[in-house]
């Protein structure tokens, strides 16, 4: 690795905020003997390799990137994005199938005996504007919910599409340091959390040979060259609900001849706080947040009708519950002190705590340590997982042990010079999100890669 891919001072401080303080580089953890070590190569000899190969290939994984990026698509629309990543997998070897779950592209390349192996990118931008000025910034607009809207790749999918096509060339190319069948997948509807189980109930293990473990990796706005490993339960747990209060329409001169369905709403927004503030215990994790609400449409008229989505985070089964239920109790009593019918009250979905496998985290950080230093940071079991969420959980939940890596994106320069003007670092969703992407894509690749080759597996037990 070259000086500008390795992490450089302050990864220690931002990883302790968002894993809090139990976090270790990898050679302080402890580490159980890898599986089958004597039949491991020598991954030195195949990373010179791979560095080579990622050196001719990078040209064009870029280019890759910034056509994704300059043309991002909303979950389930993912119709241009699919057809570039099947074509390259194609090229790349691989036997490919596409619309899995609607949108999905599943790439099969068997490579005698051996495991199966799975690896997925998602796919799918957001609902925004895009504001960081690069040349190949998004101009895309996209209907999103019956209106119209810009669409931006906010959260890092078009990397991870490229680092995709990256493990595949990589894969195809080093097939004489590694035997077995890998199953890579592009994954429609990641930020609705709605497409790993598209894909899942459309036969993604049943119509393709069903993987032993599994591996992803996500972009953030960690100083470039880190690559993260969270032991155990990993991001959060998720679900979101459309809250619709009816009422019955009037003129605004005359409300004791209406049932005004938007005090019921102010009124759910700030009683379901209290199931955070009265109900959960403190010290567990539990975020709920009031994303939307939408009612009425001139000064003097009163509504008929009026929306609120909710979105819910918790790391543990029973404050989930408690959320969940909380919310819509608060729901349905907001709408009985409107003397109101009860509420429509709509799932929209959600996904459960992410949890990587111990054994995986655990071989991962003693093989790839060698490889990226210092930056390769280990987090413990019994550190916090993070407060976002992530639909890769749902593999993980079917039957596929798995190892997800976060990515480091930024150039530690410019995260210096933005803490020296005293200015935040964009995050993923910001609408100034510009990660680096010659060091995520090729990060990413090589812990994927290598970690496939290294033969970085679940316990056999």
């Amino acid at each position: 690795m070259t000086a500008k891919h390795r992490l450089l001072g302050t990864v220690s401080l931002s990883l302790s905020l968002l894993f809090g303080s139990a976090i270790a580089p990898a050679q302080a953890a402890p580490v159980a003997p890898m599986a089958a070590a004597s039949a491991t190569p020598d991954i030195a000899a195949v990373n010179q390799r791979l560095t080579a190969l990622l050196d001719r290939e990078y040209p064009s994984l870029e280019a890759l990137y910034k056509d994704i990026h300059a043309h991002p698509e909303l979950a389930m629309q993912e119709v241009r994005t699919a057809g570039l990543l099947a074509r390259e997998l194609r090229k790349a070897g691989f036997t490919v199938t596409e619309k899995v779950g609607g949108m999905g592209v599943v790439g099969v390349l068997r490579n005698g005996e051996g495991p199966t192996i799975l690896v997925r990118a998602d796919m799918d931008g957001l609902p925004m504007e895009e504001k960081t000025g690069l040349a190949w910034a998004s101009k895309a607009r996209a209907t999103y919910e019956g209106r119209e809207t810009a669409v931006m790749h906010a959260c890092g999918h078009d990397t991870h599409v490229a680092y995709l096509v990256g493990v595949a060339r990589a894969l195809s190319a080093l097939r004489d340091s590694w035997s077995g069948t890998v199953v890579l997948i592009g994954q429609p509807a990641e930020e609705t959390l709605q497409g790993a189980r598209a894909m899942l109930d459309d036969g993604l293990l049943t119509r393709f040979p069903k993987p032993d473990f599994g591996f992803a990796a996500h972009v953030s706005n960690l100083p470039a060259g880190s690559v993260v490993i969270k032991s155990g339960p990993t991001t959060s747990a998720s679900d979101s609900y459309a809250i619709t209060f009816h009422g019955r329409g009037g003129h605004g001169s005359m409300p004791a001849a209406t049932i005004d369905p938007i005090p019921m709403a102010a009124r759910f927004v700030t009683d379901v706080q209290t199931v955070i503030s009265r109900e959960k215990n403190p010290a567990a994790f539990g975020v709920l947040t009031i994303g939307a609400i939408n009612a009425g449409s001139a000064p003097n008229i009163i509504p008929d009708s009026a929306e609120v989505k909710v979105n819910l985070r918790s790391q543990a089964q029973d404050v989930r519950d408690l959320l969940k239920g909380g919310t819509i109790r608060a729901a349905k009593a907001a709408a009985q002190m409107g003397a109101a019918p009860d509420p429509t009250i709509d799932y929209l979905g959600g996904t459960g705590v992410l949890v990587n496998d111990r054994a995986m985290a655990t071989a991962g950080a003693e093989l790839l340590k060698p490889v990226f230093g210092s930056g390769l940071i280990f987090a413990p079991a019994d550190a916090a997982p993070l407060s976002g969420s992530e639909d890769f959980s749902e593999y993980v939940d079917a039957g596929v042990p798995s190892l997800f890596f976060g990515i480091g994106g930024y150039d530690p320069a410019a995260l210096a010079a933005l803490k020296e003007k005293g200015e935040a670092t964009p995050t993923n969703h910001s609408p100034f999100f510009a990660p680096n992407a010659d060091p995520a894509i090729r990060n990413a690749v090589t812990a994927i890669t290598l970690s496939i080759i290294g033969g970085v597996r679940p316990d056999a037990g």
